[in-house]
């Protein structure tokens, strides 16, 4: 089966660095992906190649089999099918929300183009704002006219690069999962850059977690989440801390919070020092157990509160629990672990 989309050990160079390092990942069908990492990973620059505006110094990348991109030669991006979101949404202030979308069709017959800017509007709701500027519309529906106009010609994928970082976090995840159902239906492949990871849960079945130029791992949120790749993935996705063990026997590990049972095909040995990665829904408060750890920081969540805990040893956790459960600073709470994936780095 030939991949939708496939990058194949590409890199990028901006003398004298190399900014984007042995890429490679595969979106297998039409769907919905993230680029997700910090500022400066190389995530945009990936994103920009596969749009045709950076050249590949090594490497392929292709679309539905077709070559986009190698060493030495760069499909011109109009000739991609591929649509562009981008984060300042560069709309046309003097057209109105219809011309706006009509602009890149402008090779079309008039009554097509006509059909196509209704069926737009209708698409992402906004029927009635038509003939409205930019300036008239709030920051959501200025976000709806930029993608609409990106699928007006109807292409293959369309690359988002952080077009909603500018809207407060509620508004920004409920978008990002319209977009998301809006790309679905017409079946059209989506491709995101963000640094915000809760948007990225929103938004993608595939995340790619990049730090300096390299690609760490190409999962689903739950995978990145439950058993991360390495020590960045772990602390990068998610909260958590990395709670000090010593493994005990071939398929025991030792803590401060007692002994548990090492994951399948784990390549530790007795007497190596280990990292375990505790997530605050792995411990529980539980004022029946001998094992007491005292509330240093505490953030009310509305239905729970997010305890940080220092143990004995000075080590800290994260705790969830329910708000009906409202300790003080200094208090010293019951806890115990219930942790499903047991996820260990050796340390070096």
């Amino acid at each position: 089966m030939i991949p939708f989309l496939e990058l194949n050990a590409i890199d990028i160079v901006y003398p004298p660095k190399r900014v984007v390092q042995a890429v490679s990942l595969c979106m297998e069908n039409i769907g919905i992906s993230c680029l997700l990492g910090p500022s400066g990973c190389g995530k945009t620059t990936l994103l920009r190649a596969i749009a045709g505006f950076e050249p590949l110094q090594q490497g392929l990348i292709s679309l539905e089999g077709a070559e986009l991109s190698r060493p030495g030669w760069t499909l011109p991006p109009e000739q991609r099918r591929i649509g562009l979101m981008f984060q300042d949404l560069a709309l046309f202030p003097h057209l109105s929300v219809a011309d706006n979308l009509a602009f890149g069709l402008r090779g079309w017959k008039r009554s097509e183009r006509r059909a196509r800017v209704n069926e737009l509007l209708r698409l992402v709701g906004l029927a009635d704002l038509a003939q409205r500027y930019p300036h008239q519309l709030s920051g959501g529906q200025q976000q709806r006219v930029a993608l609409a106009r990106a699928l007006a010609p109807r292409p293959r994928l369309l690359l988002l690069d952080e077009p909603f970082s500018s809207l407060d976090v509620t508004l920004r995840e409920d978008l990002a999962r319209e977009v998301r159902g809006i790309l679905l239906r017409e079946g059209i492949g989506g491709l995101l850059v963000s640094h915000d990871q809760f948007e990225a849960f929103a938004f993608a079945d595939q995340i790619g977690v990049l730090r300096e130029g390299r690609l760490l791992q190409w999962d689903s949120a739950y995978h990145l989440y439950h058993r991360p790749a390495d020590r960045f993935v772990a602390d990068f996705i998610g909260q958590g801390v990395l709670l000090p063990g010593r493994v005990v026997a071939k398929d025991r590990v030792w803590t401060e919070l007692g002994e548990m049972d090492l994951p399948p095909l784990t390549d530790a040995t007795p007497d190596d020092a280990v990292d375990i990665l505790v997530r605050p829904d792995d411990v529980v408060h539980d004022d029946s157990s001998i094992l007491q750890a005292e509330i240093v920081e505490r953030a009310f969540r509305g239905a729970e509160f997010l305890y940080t805990l220092r143990l004995p040893s000075g080590a800290r956790l994260l705790c969830l629990a329910p708000s009906h459960h409202n300790h003080v600073l200094g208090q010293r709470i019951g806890i115990r672990l219930d942790i499903d994936h047991v996820v260990l780095f050796r340390r070096d």
